[in-house]
């Protein structure tokens, strides 16, 4: 099998034989692609006369000016009749193995069809006749100019010709995990498979599928493993999964690839030992808890089985030969091995009947349909047991912008010249100086693959293309009556002199341009972390004038938090200029100074209109939601209030990540599990947060034992650094447009339409398949339990069983495959949003459905009971008890078969509803499939009565007959009501059955990482011991040090400072200055509680200030106040609440 990318090789990368046409061929791009740095570079120019010359013998345009983004279009007698009986056997174990080998195989055909579609939604921006186009990766060819951005994978190697700060983690090929930066001048060499970590630039392309090095390693990947299959001869079977996956990568679309690892050396050991080591994640839930049950089932099954046959056995023996004391006559011994066979028959029939076999076809059919059913709802789930998973989650931790939010950004508020103007000023308000800054600063600061497309409707909204931010200010440009188009035309991306790209540390982006007697630098970012660097400000006229501490003060007072608490993300606008002395550019710091604000903007994203309801849906449903953001505390907490997360009157925490880092860590800065607990519970909104944070946060929260029952927590993460936190929740969603590849790579689920409300639709559908599960698992229990009595019963009293082996398996397979389908595929409803998770211990079987299993099963066996034992002389017929070995079919057996399998028929209905629900009819019709099995079903059922003859046991029965077994059938329904007004509180001795793994035994089973992370837990509890005997001396001795420096007052106490914690609050030992100053001490414990505010809450200004006064618009928590805090009792986080 052969890839897009394979198939495309000769059009990419012409070989030998059209060497004339380009001028180099596959082999010299091969060798120059595995060269790297100073060599690559020297290659280039010594072969191809540089970068440009290589681009015109490859037919194509290094410097192409990007016109308008274009985009491209988007699976009879006795010697007759005696082979009848195992004939019929035969045949319906062949129609139920059938079925199931079908419903696997489209299973893994549905599988198949996902992953393809997830591979051709991976697409490449590429420049093609000077548009910008999205191609799919297999149809990228070696010639295209491609334009990479951070977040993005590779497919394909080539060099670049452009880059801004362009970083690329290259660990997936060589094990290196420190970012490798990429310019013209020491390392342009790009390879696939790798990340972009950072920045922005163009690449001509240079190699794909199986010439790229990626591919060049598969390929010997594929060749030596092939070769040690042939050995073994065992090619066939072990070659074709690694073809497929081969297949798979050459496009570039497999994103986490370690080649290097297992290229050559690693021998078959360590494969073995590798494979052996992967069933070792831990199982999911409902696989779990379905383990446990089936065992439990068989066991009972298999005793059930065996006393069955010895019963029989033994009844037999005894009455023939020591009751009736008959001889052994050899002439009988083929009659007497004709009954030992026909009660091993039984045994195995009561075996078959006792094991659920319906139930992973159950598992299957409603994963898969859940599946399908999910991808209409913008889920595309990429591992199925995420979608199970997901009906258990306790917590969300979701980003703000596009899944809370519109993700579509316009600029409200601007903040020019002295003046806040509350909406777009007209530009003749503006003074020309000020309003060419203002112009030219966002064209040319902000990615040049941003831009405002026309609508695509007249009279619609202009579309944004890139970063939203970037576009909201372009926008603003345009409301501003200018033209961007023009600034970047004039100043094209080739001439930018140097770039520092956006990214999670930075919080701002600035870029550099050449004027004449030096260089100017456009900075824009945060308001409150540019501001800080920023020590001249633009006033009306457009001159700067100084900027001091005490006016941004009143700044942040007066302009930021009002635009903040109205929900408005803050940006500010700023610029420097330079002498024709070239400053050190790799210090940041030191050129991320001295800026001169030109403007502030207020960015309105405004709140998805149905995202309120979906959070108040997930407030019954009993999960918790929580912001995780990158934005300004005052912006988040605005737009939590308006979702809903936070309501008025409730205590919750508000905090951002620096905060945050300071509550959860200790002096040596790491996490305390035991801090992190006392934070997370209440916590709802984490701004100004880093990835690392999150992830922080998830792990903390799924590590954490306060509370019954372990969390399960659900995260949204779109950027590259979000992969880790991904990967640690319990199911990561990924979002679909405006995530990277490496979010995707990491995810369980792709959001398609980046929306809240998706992932609402994602808890419903998990909560119905574990319903769904239930729900076949109490109509099928109920089923084998009486099938299994009477089976056993009859045996014993009449020597046969009153339920033939055919009749048993029409009911147990054929009826319970149909039967699966049919509760498999229960659409899910709003009710399932009205009740608490089930969580990881919640049995499956509860007490009310072990209520309806028993309740039903009674009426059953004493229906089947009275019909066995008394039926003939209700129904006036001759009895079909003890009847010789080869007797034809009676009515009597029949009348009992027909009835047990309408009762069945009908107690269907009943097992839709397991929460003691009164109306088992509700939403019936919504149901197609239902419908069409129960109605299939009985049609089946009246055919095999009516025509089934000899291999069925059964012969034709009356129109009475019939109504008086269809009575009886329906009466499951009634027996259904009374049933449900038993209250199950009442039934004491109900059990329950089919539990999850307790609390000690997931830690026990639970992944690697955690295993260690446990392990690390306890060596530093041993290391914590020994140190503090240790400090202890030493902080004596720097206590007296202390108190001879007289530095601080504080320290004149040295009875109290007691602690090596106490000594780290004199500056003299201070390890950082952003790090946790936690006083523990003893004696001042009380003291600092009743200092401890009790109402009210203090302000945290950008510095730290702290104002006195509570501020409905900042319920941020004081930070001398926490550090003080953090450390103390579990009371003292009652300072912590804020409310609305």
């Amino acid at each position: 099998m052969t890839s897009p990318a394979e198939r495309a090789l000769p059009a990419n990368s012409p070989g030998e034989s059209r060497e004339g046409d380009f001028g180099c061929t596959v082999m010299d791009l091969r060798k120059l692609m595995e060269l790297r740095s100073g060599d690559a570079i020297d290659q280039i120019h010594a072969h191809y006369g540089g970068v440009a010359n290589l681009c015109s013998r490859l037919k194509t345009n290094p410097v192409e000016e990007c016109g308008l983004a274009v985009s491209t279009p988007e699976d009879e007698g006795e010697a007759e009749a005696g082979w009848i009986e195992g004939a019929a056997i035969l045949f319906s174990v062949i129609i139920v193995v059938l079925v199931t080998a079908f419903n696997d195989w489209s299973k893994e055909k549905q599988f198949r069809g996902l992953q393809n579609r997830i591979e051709k939604e991976q697409k490449f921006s590429i420049i093609r006749n000077g548009h910008i186009i999205q191609l799919p990766v297999a149809e990228i060819v070696v010639g295209d100019i491609a334009q990479i951005k951070y977040g993005d994978l590779l497919p394909a190697d080539g060099i670049l010709i452009q880059g801004n700060d362009l970083k690329i983690d290259e660990s997936s090929l060589t094990g290196e995990s420190d970012h490798v930066k990429k310019s013209l001048e020491r390392d342009p060499m790009l390879l696939s498979g790798t990340h972009v970590m950072e920045g922005s630039g163009r690449m001509v392309v240079t190699a794909v599928g199986v010439n790229s090095q990626t591919g060049i390693i598969f390929t010997l990947l594929g060749a030596s493993e092939g070769e040690e299959q042939e050995k073994k001869k065992k090619g066939k079977k072990q070659g074709v999964p690694e073809n497929r996956n081969k297949a798979k990568t050459q496009d570039g679309v497999a994103l986490e690839i370690q080649p290097l690892n297992s290229q050559e050396g690693m021998d078959n050991e360590e494969k073995e030992k590798k494979a052996a080591k992967l069933p070792k994640k831990e199982k999911s839930v409902l696989q779990g808890k379905l383990t446990r049950l089936a065992v439990q089932i068989g066991k009972a099954g298999l005793i059930m089985s065996a006393i069955t046959v010895l019963i029989l056995i033994l009844y037999f023996v005894i009455d023939n030969f020591v009751i009736q004391r008959k001889p052994w006559l050899a002439e009988c011994t083929p009659i007497y091995i004709q009954y030992f066979v026909k009660f091993f028959i039984i045994g195995v029939t009561v075996l078959v009947v006792a094991v659920p076999e319906g139930l992973p076809l159950a598992v299957t059919i409603s994963l898969a349909y859940s599946v399908k059913k999910m991808m209409k709802d913008n889920n595309l789930v990429r591992h199925l047991d995420a979608c199970e998973t997901m009906g258990n989650a306790t917590a969300i931790c979701s980003d703000k912008t596009g899944t809370l939010t519109m993700n579509r950004m316009t600029v409200i508020q601007a903040y020019i010249g002295d003046t806040h103007y509350h909406q777009i000023p007209s530009p003749d308000v503006l003074v020309p100086k000020i309003l060419d800054l203002v112009v030219n600063s966002i064209s040319i600061n902000s990615a040049y693959t941003s831009k405002i497309l026309p609508p695509e409707k007249e009279g619609g909204l202009p579309r944004q293309v890139g970063n939203k931010t970037e576009c909201a200010l372009l926008g603003f440009v345009t409301d501003l009556k200018q033209d961007y188009h023009a600034v970047r035309s004039e100043v094209p991306e080739e001439k930018l002199y140097k770039v520092y790209t956006f990214n999670s540390a930075r919080k701002s982006m600035s870029t550099v341009v050449e004027k004449p007697g030096g260089y100017r630098m456009y900075s824009k970012g945060a308001s409150e972390i540019l501001l800080r660097k920023c020590n001249r400000i633009l006033d009306k006229k457009g001159e700067a004038v100084p900027f001091k501490n005490k006016d941004r003060d009143e700044m942040v007072r007066t302009v930021i938090e009002p635009m903040a608490s109205d929900g408005l993300r803050t940006i500010c606008i700023a610029y420097r200029d330079f002498s024709d002395v070239e400053p050190p550019w790799d210090n940041e710091n030191e050129i991320l100074t001295e800026l001169t604000c030109i403007a502030v903007v207020g960015i309105e994203d405004p709140v998805r209109p149905e995202v309120p309801e979906a959070i108040a849906k997930c407030k019954r449903a009993g999960i918790t939601v929580r912001m995780v953001t990158g934005d300004n505390i005052n912006t988040a907490r605005a737009i939590a209030t308006k979702c809903g997360i936070l309501t008025p009157g409730d205590d919750f925490l508000c905090l951002e990540g620096k905060e945050f880092n300071r509550l959860i860590r200790n002096e040596k800065g790491e996490v305390e599990q035991e801090k992190l607990d006392k934070i997370w519970p209440k916590l709802r909104v984490l701004a100004r947060s880093s990835p690392t944070d999150k992830h922080t946060l998830v792990k903390g929260i799924i590590d954490s034992t306060v509370g019954e029952q372990r969390q399960v927590v659900a995260v949204t993460g779109d950027g590259t650094n979000d992969g880790p936190a991904l990967k640690k929740a319990d199911v990561g969603f990924a979002m679909g447009i405006a995530g990277t590849d490496v979010a995707k790579e990491a995810s369980d689920i792709i959001l398609t339409d980046d929306n809240f409300t998706s992932i609402v639709k994602a808890v419903m559908w998990g909560r119905n398949v574990y319903d769904s599960i239930s729900k076949f698992l109490q109509f099928q229990l109920t089923v084998n339990v009486v099938a299994v009595i009477v089976a056993f019963t009859g045996a014993c009293i009449t020597q046969d069983s009153p339920l033939k082996a055919v009749q048993m398996l029409w009911v147990n397979l054929i009826m319970d495959t149909f039967a699966s389908l049919a509760l498999a595929t229960e659409p899910p409803t709003d009710a399932l949003l009205r009740r608490r998770p089930y969580g990881r211990n919640k049995p499956l079987i509860s007490r009310t459905m072990m209520k309806n299993i028993l309740g039903h099963a009674v009426y059953q066996l004493v229906v089947i009971f009275a019909l066995v034992f008394a039926g003939e002389k209700f129904f006036d017929i001759d009895s079909g008890r003890k009847a010789p070995l080869h007797s034809p079919p009676s009515q009597h057996y029949t009348i009992v078969f027909n009835t047990f399998v309408l009762m069945q028929l009908f107690n269907e209905i009943n097992s839709r509803k397991i929460h003691g629900e009164r109306n088992v009819f509700a939403g019936i019709f919504h149901n197609l499939i239902f419908c069409s099995v129960v109605v299939g079903t009985f049609v089946c059922q009246i055919f095999i009565v009516e025509f089934g003859g000899k291999p069925f046991s059964c012969t034709r029965l009356t129109l009475s007959q019939w109504f008086w077994c269809l009575f009886i059938g329906i009466g499951e329904l009634l027996w259904g009501q009374v049933i449900s007004t038993i209250p199950t509180q009442s039934l004491k001795f109900l059990k329950e059955a089919g539990h999850g793994t307790a609390k000690e035994e997931i830690t026990k089973d639970a992944e690697g990482l955690d295993e260690i992370d446990h392990a690390e837990m306890e060596l530093r509890r041993g290391q914590i011991l020994w140190f503090r005997g240790l400090n202890r001396i030493q902080t004596q001795i720097k206590v007296v040090k202390a108190f001879h420096s007289s530095l601080h007052e504080s320290i004149q106490k040295p009875k109290n400072q007691n602690s090596i914690h106490s000594f780290m609050t004199h500056p003299e030992f201070t390890l950082c200055e952003e790090g946790p100053r936690t006083p523990l001490l003893d004696e001042q414990e009380e003291e600092n509680l009743e200092k401890f505010p009790k109402s009210g809450t203090r302000v945290l200004l950008l510095d730290g200030e702290v104002t006195p006064y509570a501020n409905k618009n900042n319920n941020a928590v004081d930070c001398s106040q926490v550090q003080m805090g953090a450390s103390l009792s579990d009371s003292r986080l009652h300072s912590l609440e804020t409310s609305v």
